[in-house]
């Protein structure tokens, strides 16, 4: 089968489009022929290793544990494992690949636990690009204990997490404001933003609204600024927590400011993705595809996620 591989930390240019052996399914797995896969953060975040902690999963020199990238994926069942019940060949299904990685390949194997039948309602590449981001945004608002009528602000609501959140928030019954670039505002308000906020014009923190959750997807919000914009008890909500920074002030808020600092979730469930399935069949959730270059671009694909600047998200065709 073909795949992309990298052997050394780097810039894109480390990852090569290679012939690689195609695996087995074991009893309690299936072989997906993928068909489409994403760009996400935590992939050229894997690929370059950073942060640094990113070394001691992977190998401290060169990487050792994943050496094909790809968190998440959509294709077909090519084939099952003796013990799988729940899937046949045949059937669509999309999923992520956990920390294993592996969707930049034409063939992957997950267990029938992992995956879900792919949304009639959407593309491969579409389906691809639910898993990462819809079940972050679903598992931290959960964590945040969202409920109806909440007042809910999300920073960085134009990309993958983000989109997802928005909807998501929304679904719960909120009221939502995106926080987001001048050039994605009608996008988020396309979304079902109540409100959405150019952060090149106006800082959210200074506008006398205080927020029930407030929800940083992309790591780039003003930790002590949000605070304060947090009604007493109120939660915020940390997706791209990763420095020894973000972990000291949050201990600190936890124990001094009466508010709640919620960087981690627990792991998703295998309902949450079936959940999201019948959210984007209903017509409530959709994927915001940005740009789709087939695997053989993968290098340029990863060049341009890495910039920041993607709308929702970047899809890769494999098959």
């Amino acid at each position: 089968m073909k795949a992309v591989v990298y052997t050394q930390y780097g810039p894109p240019e480390v990852l090569r489009l290679v012939d690689a052996d195609k695996p087995t399914p074991a009893a309690n797995e299936v072989l997906i022929k993928v068909r489409a896969t994403t760009v996400t953060a935590g992939d050229w975040r894997m690929r370059q290793a950073e942060p640094f902690l990113a070394r001691m999963f992977n190998g401290l020199l060169r990487p050792q544990k994943v050496n094909i990238l790809g968190f998440e994926v959509a294709g077909d069942v090519a084939a099952v494992g003796q013990d799988v019940t729940r899937c046949k060949e045949g059937d669509a299904v999309f999923a992520p690949c956990g920390f294993a990685f592996g969707g930049y390949a034409e063939y992957k194997c997950l267990p029938e636990t992992a995956v879900a039948p792919k949304p009639a309602n959407m593309s491969y590449e579409e389906a691809a690009a639910v898993p990462i981001g819809g079940i972050t945004a679903l598992r931290f608002l959960h964590e945040g204990h969202i409920q109806s009528g909440q007042n809910v602000l999300i920073y960085g609501a134009s990309g993958s997490v983000g989109t997802y959140a928005v909807q998501l928030a929304k679904h719960f019954g909120a009221r939502v404001t995106g926080v987001c670039s001048t050039t994605n505002l009608e996008m988020v308000a396309a979304l079902g933003a109540d409100q959405v906020i150019d952060y090149t014009r106006e800082d959210f923190t200074q506008n006398g609204e205080t927020y029930d959750i407030i929800m940083d997807t992309v790591g780039k919000g003003p930790f002590a600024r949000s605070l304060k914009s947090l009604k007493p008890g109120g939660c915020y909500l940390q997706v791209s927590a990763t420095s020894l920074l973000d972990i000291v002030r949050k201990v600190w808020a936890n124990a001094t400011s009466g508010k709640t600092v919620i960087s981690e979730t627990t792991t998703g469930k295998p309902d949450d993705l079936h959940y999201l399935k019948t959210l984007i069949e209903a017509g409530e959730l959709t994927a915001v595809i940005d740009r789709t270059y087939p695997l053989d671009e993968i290098v340029a694909a990863h060049h341009y996620v890495q910039k920041g600047h993607k709308k929702g998200n970047v899809a890769i065709v494999v098959a």
